[in-house]
């Protein structure tokens, strides 16, 4: 497969505020996440810590800010020089060609001159990767609006009141989803969710992964969890990437995900899988959402 490039597409000459219903469907209004008026309790402690404080010390992936309010980036090689990544006899899915959405006509990208708040002015759903070659796309996380129930269904039941409660205080905009599974059988969920500023977006990162660190906060069904490394080599300036797996032993499935805050956007990627989740097709997967968003 050759390698994916992003192309901005052309601006768009005009942009509503809010992004439209497709040609002939019946416009329908963005799903909004009503606020919850109680103060979230604190995070549990009554799980194990995982294995080994120094661990996360040394491979969280942690970077300098850029300028007063950016978002962080990492550093890291080219996509392509990532192992597993540069040829298509490795395991990798075939994806389409990927290419930016249009913006609204004057509209900046992120992290250039007069968006100095890092806003994704792109309509959010074309953010979103879409499946790969024989997929079968979920029809309930079809790309789509979605409320904020499918996020929290990441959440063990236990988590779920206080993400809630949570997201409610924190001027959460939007949210849109897509999901699918391969003829491998690997599930794959894709969640973005857009905040009124990168402010927000960027302490939803950190109290989302500090509850990761004190083994709280986990998807359903994991006990423990260890930082993923293999996405070390992505190479996307300005974001935030936070990767972890379930750690062994698990159960009949295993779990990986990863936590990408870009700008006023937050994003997680995850995967599950009956015998084990594979490293490419996370590798990849987790570079071509970041690169989307970056």
């Amino acid at each position: 497969m050759t390698e994916q490039t992003l192309t901005p597409e052309p601006s768009a000459p005009s942009a509503p505020s809010a992004p439209s219903a497709p040609p002939g469907a019946e416009a329908t209004a963005v799903p909004e996440i009503a606020a919850v008026p109680e103060t979230a309790p604190a995070p549990k402690k009554t799980r194990r810590v995982l294995r080994g404080v120094a661990r996360w010390t040394a491979a969280v992936l942690v970077c300098v800010g850029v300028g007063a309010g950016a978002a962080m980036g990492i550093t890291a090689v080219e996509r392509t020089d990532v192992p597993g990544l540069a040829t298509a006899s490795d395991g990798r899915w075939d994806y389409p060609e990927l290419t930016l959405p249009a913006l609204p006509e004057g509209a900046p990208r992120p992290w250039t001159d007069g968006n100095e708040g890092e806003i994704h002015h792109a309509d959010l759903r074309k953010l979103l990767l879409p499946a790969p070659k024989g997929a079968t796309v979920d029809p309930g996380l079809n790309g789509g609006w979605t409320g904020l129930d499918p996020y929290l269904a990441l959440l063990a039941e236990k988590d779920r009141g206080e993400a809630e409660r949570y997201v409610a205080d924190s001027a959460l905009r939007h949210v849109a989803a897509r999901g699918w599974t391969t003829p491998d059988g690997t599930t794959t969920r894709v969640h973005l969710l857009r905040f009124a500023s990168v402010a927000f977006a960027e302490d939803f990162k950190d109290v989302t992964t500090e509850k990761i660190s004190k083994s709280d906060g986990l998807p359903p069904g994991v006990e423990e969890a260890e930082v993923d490394t293999s996405v070390g080599g992505i190479d996307v300036p300005y974001l935030s990437l936070y990767a972890y797996a379930e750690a062994e032993p698990y159960g009949p499935e295993q779990t990986r995900w990863a936590y990408i805050q870009a700008g006023d956007t937050f994003g997680v990627v995850t995967q599950t899988r009956r015998g084990g989740t594979p490293t490419v097709p996370f590798q990849q997967t987790v570079a071509l959402q970041a690169q989307l968003l970056g």
